[in-house]
């Protein structure tokens, strides 16, 4: 199951990573760069979902596709994040609040799995949430113009401190279903 379409689909939002971060080292003008780098992040983002659909429809799922699905969303949205704040798009406080968020929530639930008590870490709608403001967020602070009269670097400014919140409100969900098991791993 290394080479299914939908784990090929997963492992181009990796590939992308490289793409999108070498636009802005082109000879091209800033409006270009910042079109080229919000196409490519929408496109290779909607492969989250379209990975996931076909997996299931075509019943491709696998234990590696689970594991890289969301390694590659991570990697995406943190070089996108980390092209923002060199760009001064993004404050560093929130790009290390998330960043932080999804290695101290990775771990956790690594952790929790091999103690065997992954089912309390599962993924929750605040945390979808969180992900979905992120998502829309990044391609608002990528293209940095105005779309239908709407400025996308002010909404995604606001998006991604929305974001920020969700990231901190979603760590502490997880935290709270998990300290369970961790205090009974620590008592015993």
């Amino acid at each position: 199951m290394f080479f299914t379409i939908p784990t090929i689909m997963t492992w181009t939002r990796i590939v992308a990573i490289p793409l999108i971060i070498g636009v802005y080292y082109s000879p091209l003008d800033m409006a270009t760069k910042n079109l080229w780098a919000t196409v490519m992040f929408v496109v290779f983002a909607f492969t989250d979902w379209l990975d996931g659909f076909l997996a299931r429809k075509l019943n491709q799922t696998s234990s590696f596709g689970a594991f890289l699905d969301p390694v590659a969303d991570k990697f995406l949205v943190c070089a996108s994040l980390l092209v923002l704040v060199y760009l001064q798009r993004a404050d560093v406080f929130v790009a290390l609040i998330i960043i932080g968020r999804e290695i101290a929530i990775s771990a956790l639930r690594e952790w929790m799995a091999r103690i065997g008590a992954s089912k309390s870490v599962a993924v929750h709608m605040v945390g979808k949430l969180k992900t979905t403001v992120q998502m829309v967020a990044i391609p608002f602070l990528l293209y940095d113009g105005k779309v239908a009269g709407i400025d996308t670097g002010i909404w995604g400014t606001w998006l991604i401190w929305g974001a920020a919140v969700l990231t901190v409100w979603s760590m502490v969900y997880y935290l709270q279903k998990a300290l369970p098991e961790i205090r009974a791993r620590v008592d015993s």
